[in-house]
This record gives C-alpha cells, sequence and structure tokens, in this order.
C-alpha cells in the first residue's frame, strides 16, 4: 500500500506535466498494488493472471509465453516486461480501472539499453521524429527502464 503514495505522486506530475517521463518499477507495483493486492503470483480463477491480472490471450500474443506459459507463473520482472509491450501496443487502458485510478493515460515506452530517441521514433514511426519525442518529454532520461510518453 505504501506504493500508493509514489503512485499519487506520478499521477499529480502527470497531471501537472504530462509530457514528462516517468520512473519504472514503481509504477508497475502500484498498478499491481491496485490490480491484485501486489501478489505477482495471483490467480483467482478470473481468466486474469499475476500481479498485472493479464488476460491468458494478451499474455500469449505479447510474447509471455516465451517466459512462462500464464502470467502468474512468471516472475514479476518477466511480467513487467510483457507488461511494457502491453503497454507500447495498448497504453495504459489495457488496465482500465485502476489505470485511472492511478491518473496513467496513453502509450508508452520502456527505455531499452542503446535506444535513442532518433531509433525510439523510427520504431514506432513518430510523425516529427526525436524532435516530436522530445517536445512531449522535455529532459527525457534514456536510462533503461524510464517510461517516456509517445504520441
Amino acid at each position: 500500500m505504501a506504493h500508493f503514495l509514489s503512485a499519487a505522486v506520478l499521477a499529480v506530475s502527470a497531471v501537472m506535466a504530462p509530457a514528462a517521463a516517468i520512473g519504472h518499477a514503481l509504477v508497475w507495483d502500484d498498478l499491481a498494488a491496485c490490480e491484485s493486492s501486489e501478489v505477482w503470483d495471483a490467480n483467482t480463477g478470473s481468466g486474469f493472471y499475476g500481479g498485472l491480472q493479464i488476460w491468458q490471450s494478451t499474455w500469449t500474443a505479447h510474447g509471455g509465453a516465451a517466459y512462462a506459459p500464464r502470467p502468474d507463473l512468471a516472475s514479476r520482472d518477466d511480467q513487467i516486461t510483457v507488461a511494457e509491450d502491453i503497454l507500447r501496443d495498448q497504453g495504459w487502458e489495457a488496465w482500465p480501472d485502476c489505470s485511472r485510478q492511478l491518473g496513467l493515460s496513453g502509450r508508452w515506452h520502456a527505455v531499452q539499453p542503446g535506444d535513442t530517441l532518433e531509433s525510439i521514433a523510427d520504431r514506432f514511426q513518430v510523425p516529427g521524429g526525436a524532435q516530436e519525442l522530445q517536445s512531449l518529454n522535455p529532459g527525457v532520461d534514456l536510462t533503461p527502464g524510464t517510461l517516456i510518453r509517445l504520441p
């Protein structure tokens, strides 16, 4: 539950400066706290699994089977890796109730080792390229794991 304070700070930051990049681990822990009480091996029988309550077909479609047959059988880090792919594809709306509660919206990308604004812009075919990403994420930190806003 302590993570909700960090989520509130991030949510306020997102509202006050919606273009700012946000931290990595705390966001996922906050989302898991909301989705599953931060129980990373949750299997409630609802069809959603793991700490981030990922639907089985979504897990498979986003490469999760490379880590474990279901999200609840994967490590926290592997669940986050798959969630980052889901986030790039579906945005925070993949977790509609909790993302709304935490003030998260839009599409984001978790910076990978070797990423540059240019390579990210190319990968996601960002109109306006690296300059557009820079304007959406002023003062962006390209440390791996940092979440940056995509248009």
